[in-house]
């Protein structure tokens, strides 16, 4: 355990930290993972998914019906996540559905599931002091595997399973990321530090020797890039997101983020 948490905290990279955890949970039986972290959660939702975390080693097929065609936003499983923390066994949604209190949408989700061999598994929603932050991370048992046998590894192994994948969401929440239409080049990334640092558009533009002009065109593309309306919106979402005061490289958009939302 202290070797692999070594590892987690030395790792640097998004896709790094991913592999390292998808390897520990498939030594607990679990193969298959969904995780999705957001900082813009509304009042009704979990805001624009382009400006959410996914990571997952789901089959593409099952990514593409399931979040790609918009099946999450009636998972029972997702809403509980949205509405609770901890962990909770998925028996808890075979107990909705024989009660009767599913909807038709949401037994469509459970249909394709099965069709996909998401049987089993368990799903955790993690705290967060922030309101507009959530995450939450399911872990599909690998074929075979019946519920109540996870149930079984969870009570053998659950005080473990929550530490490992608690640590792994904050190290990954940590990261920056950029949202999925596209990251801020090196100069809108640099008028906007300059603007948190209270400077003017003729003041980056002595600073940077650039003109006003061409300030402007940069905080303009910067707002779109992040998808606001003003630059003190954009100053706080890249702030965020940490695409600006870097230490390192630029953020970066997962694969999987990527491809997900260009087919919604």
């Amino acid at each position: 355990m202290l070797e692999h948490l070594e590892k987690l905290l030395d790792q640097r990279e998004v896709d790094q930290i991913w592999a390292l955890h998808c390897a520990k949970m498939a030594q607990y039986g679990f193969d298959r993972l969904l995780y999705a972290f957001t900082r813009f959660r509304t009042a009704n939702g979990f805001g624009n998914l382009e400006d959410t975390l996914i990571l997952s080693n789901h089959d593409e097929s099952y990514l593409s019906e399931f979040i790609a065609q918009g099946l999450f936003n009636d998972a029972p499983m997702v809403k509980w996540t949205a509405q609770n923390t901890g962990a909770c066994s998925w028996r808890w949604v075979d107990t909705q559905a024989r009660a009767g209190r599913l909807s038709a949408a949401e037994l469509r989700v459970l249909d394709c599931n099965l069709r996909h061999g998401v049987r089993a598994g368990y799903s955790i929603s993690f705290p967060d002091v922030n309101v507009r932050c959530r995450g939450g991370i399911g872990l599909c048992a690998e074929a075979g595997l019946r519920q109540h046998e996870v149930d079984e590894i969870w009570d053998a192994h659950g005080r473990e399973l929550m530490v490992l994948n608690t640590l792994t969401h904050l190290r990954i929440s940590a990261m920056p990321f950029a949202s999925s239409r596209r990251p801020l080049t090196p100069r809108q990334r640099e008028v906007l530090e300059w603007v948190a640092d209270g400077k003017t558009s003729a003041d980056i533009a002595t600073i940077m020797g650039l003109t006003v002009a061409t300030v402007e065109k940069h905080l303009r593309l910067a707002r779109e890039a992040l998808d606001v309306d003003t630059t003190a919106q954009a100053v706080l979402k890249a702030s965020v997101q940490k695409q600006i005061f870097l230490s390192g490289a630029p953020p970066t958009v997962p694969a999987n983020l990527a491809s997900a939302a260009r087919r919604r």
